[in-house]
């Protein structure tokens, strides 16, 4: 194709899309009129009631004199306060995140022997063949990992000898397997990607079956497979945390939607991921990590609130960073005073921070922390509060690592592919319907003209 070709196609193009804009743009007017719910939220941020779960709760709000008022936020997992599950596993000094996709699963905590089980069962499911290894993950690497991660997924359905069965016993063996091999997938995707653009190596660590999850992601995506105690604890945390968060979320939602029309596990889980993929979903805490190193540049002392204070002003009028108004990893759709898995990352991260000599940023990430919020306040119109949420933490958290930033939101989508899980099989136990709100249609009548007429 010449040039004057590829013009003239990107041009036609151009002139279509422009005809799409014309004709789909809807008065906003009309959403107030109708008493449309944009994205399903009101204006204070709630999500509108759609289904029932007893998976996870997630609580911001308390009642006062017969009033709903913003309070220190609270995340349940099947009743149980993730900083109650985070607290025992501290205590007993041990890994929290098999456990935590047990109780997400089944509804209760393993004792002793029933985690060994299952802890045991996720190892020795954790392998792919050789097979797969070779002619889908290395024979077509892509330059987005969250397509390679679908397209893994989909690429499973054939390995399956039963792979259309929508039975709970057949779900929850599909579901346990993906739980297993999604951290190698991942991680052997990462190094594929690499080895193929720009790597004179490449990494194919087998998994240790007896190492955790978290423990696997290390050993298997460094060459020397070294990794502290620490580091290895504040992945796990990053796992827990990020396994479920109800049932309303853009991703878990996909999940249970496209579970509710019957179609299989692979199906549902990968339109899960392309939700997740999303930079209002699942990659915001690159945004923020981006957003921090404008910051250091444009930041001449880290210790001068009011310096960084005029910095965020600097966001918040489109004049600094993307210039899209936004302090990333500060607010959230449901949460206002506080994002308990961020009160919970605080701690680790500030632990992680000083192992690896960077504490001065730390210090910098809690000082906007708090003037954030404060800024956000002065400048803005707001229905509620904002805090930190968990994005805001993570990606600093995952650069202590030494994760790339390509795996942060698989990272992401290796955790919360236990909560998909649950409530794909929970939808397919209750469900008696497909999903299917309703959209009002406001088009104006027009005669259908022929085409000789035109």
């Amino acid at each position: 194709m010449s040039n004057n070709q590829v013009q003239s196609e990107q041009e036609y193009i151009r002139s279509l899309a422009d005809l799409c804009i014309q004709n789909d743009s809807i008065d906003l007017s009309l959403y107030t009129k109708y008493d449309v719910k944009r994205g399903l939220r009101d204006l204070d941020g709630n999500g509108v009631l759609t289904g029932l779960t007893e998976i996870s709760q997630v609580n911001a709000k308390k009642e006062v004199n017969g009033v709903l008022v913003p309070c220190e936020g609270e995340l349940l997992y099947r009743g149980i306060n993730i900083n109650e599950i985070v607290g025992g596993c501290l205590k007993d000094n041990r890994f929290g995140f098999e456990e935590t996709v047990y109780l997400l699963l089944f509804g209760t905590l393993p004792d002793k022997r029933q985690l060994e089980l299952f802890t045991a069962y996720l190892g020795e499911h954790r392998r792919l063949s050789r097979s797969f290894v070779r002619d889908v993950i290395m024979k077509s690497t892509g330059d987005n990992m969250m397509n390679m991660l679908a397209r893994c997924v989909l690429a499973l359905y054939p390995y399956d000898s039963d792979p259309d069965n929508t039975s709970v016993q057949n779900v929850l063996r599909q579901s346990l397997n993906l739980i297993s091999v999604l951290p190698l997938i991942s991680v052997y995707s990462y190094h594929a990607k690499n080895y193929f653009r720009d790597s004179d190596s490449l990494i194919i660590h087998p998994p240790v079956k007896e190492l955790s999850t978290a423990e696997n992601i290390l050993h298997t995506l460094r060459a020397d497979s070294s990794y502290t105690q620490l580091e290895a604890r504040v992945l796990d945390l990053a796992l827990i945390i990020h396994a479920e968060h109800g049932g309303g979320n853009n991703s878990t939602f996909t999940t249970r939607v496209v579970s509710s029309s019957g179609t299989d596990t692979y199906c549902a889980i990968s339109a899960a991921l392309g939700s997740l993929k999303g930079p209002k979903h699942g990659g915001a805490n690159i945004k923020v990590t981006q957003m921090f190193e404008d910051l250091k540049k444009s930041v001449s002392d880290w210790k001068d609130d009011e310096e960084i204070t005029r910095y965020l002003e600097k966001i918040l009028a489109k004049e600094a960073f993307d210039r899209q108004g936004l302090i990333y990893g500060i607010g959230h759709a449901v949460y206002s005073v506080s994002d308990p898995r961020a009160e919970l990352f605080r701690g680790f991260v500030e632990k992680l921070s000083a192992e690896k000599g960077r504490s001065d940023e730390f210090d910098l990430y809690r000082k906007v922390e708090l003037l954030a919020p404060v800024t956000v306040a002065q400048k803005r119109k707001m229905y509620k509060g904002v805090s930190a949420n968990v994005d805001f933490y993570s990606g600093f958290a995952y650069q202590l690592l030494n994760l790339p930033p390509e795996l942060f939101t698989p990272i992401f989508a290796i955790s919360r592919v236990a909560g998909w899980s649950a409530h794909r099989i929970e939808e397919l136990i209750n469900a008696s319907k497909i999903i299917r709100p309703a959209y009002k249609g406001i088009g104006e009548r027009k005669e259908y003209i022929p085409l000789e007429e035109r």
